[in-house]
């Protein structure tokens, strides 16, 4: 990769997102979301953004399937 290249990453602006499913990803913060991903609050490098995903993203399930276990242990 090109010293370019690497300037133009560092400098790029990310932002966290998740969907109703409570799966974290990344996104650029100057582009529009895509369908069903909402912003998290948190914007920054792509470091920082994934750094705040793993402070937030503890239980990899999805949040349906989190659900379905908790009410079957309920039962």
């Amino acid at each position: 990769m090109s010293e370019q290249q690497n300037e133009t990453q560092a400098d790029t602006v990310h932002r966290v997102v998740l969907n109703d499913e409570e799966q974290y990803s990344i996104w650029w913060a100057d582009r529009d979301l895509p369908a069903g991903w909402h912003a998290e609050g948190t914007e920054g490098t792509r470091e920082e953004c994934l750094a705040r995903i793993t402070e937030l993203w503890t239980d990899l399930r999805p949040a349906s399937l989190r659900r379905r276990m908790s009410a079957g242990s309920a039962a």
